[in-house]
């Protein structure tokens, strides 16, 4: 998958997105890589995260967001509402959106494994030589929508952090309050070492070790947990 990368002035190269200075979010330095970000509303939303975006525009960086389709008009409109040169942005690459059905739920469902190696690639390809940093945020609604298998999900949110932090990739998972029960709530601040709540970042004391966590879910659907997919690694040929 290519996210552009042309026409923008000289830049960091990836590998500078270990000094983690220049990595802040909600006023405080990203020390892990995945966010969980539970916002109840879309003018929340980018109010909290407008300065992270334009923090990566401002320092060369790419920008990936995931998003409903039909709102991508409006998710451009927040942008430029909080100062972001949108169609500027577009052009150079330094602001690629996908909708999030080709993204999750290519042909109607979602696939682990898939949308694990579509990470993957994306983290691979900001870590290349020559290249720069991508700040994926994808916004997680379509978790709701009939046929997505929850647990799915929630094992793609555990195995997916050993990619993200082998590749310093940094991702916001956005979910809406309203829409998550207590106990879906409670799995995703599980698999997620970071935590965006009411603008605050926080390292997430009830985060779980990704194998642990593989195993529960397997317990849960009376697998075998010695069985359970263990955390993944992945090569693209």
């Amino acid at each position: 998958m290519t996210t552009g990368q042309d026409q923008r002035q000289p830049v960091p190269t990836a590998s500078d997105a270990a000094d983690d200075s220049r990595l802040r979010l909600a006023g405080s330095r990203l020390r892990h890589f995945h966010v969980c970000a539970f916002f109840n509303s879309r003018e929340e939303e980018h109010q909290v995260l407008g300065s992270f975006y334009r923090d990566g525009v401002r320092l060369g960086e790419r920008n990936l967001h995931l998003v409903e389709g039909d709102s991508m008009p409006t998710h451009r409109a927040h942008l430029a509402a909080g100062g972001m040169d949108v169609p500027g942005c577009e052009a150079c690459g330094q602001l690629v959106m996908m909708p999030w059905h080709h993204a999750y739920l290519d042909g109607g469902q979602f696939d682990r494994q898939r949308v694990l190696t579509l990470i993957e690639q994306v983290a691979r390809e900001a870590n290349a030589p020559g290249s720069v940093p991508v700040r994926v945020m994808g916004q997680m609604d379509w978790i709701v929508q009939p046929g997505v298998d929850r647990s799915e999900v929630i094992a793609y949110e555990a195995e997916v952090n050993e990619v993200l932090s082998r590749h310093q990739q940094p991702a916001i998972c956005v979910y809406d309050i309203a829409t998550l029960d207590g106990a879906m709530m409670m799995d995703l601040l599980r698999t997620h070492p970071l935590t965006l709540i009411g603008g605050a970042l926080r390292e997430n004391p009830f985060y779980t070790p990704p194998a642990q966590m593989l195993r529960e879910l397997a317990a849960r659907r009376g697998q075998d947990p010695a069985n359970a997919a263990p955390s993944v690694r992945l090569t693209l040929t």
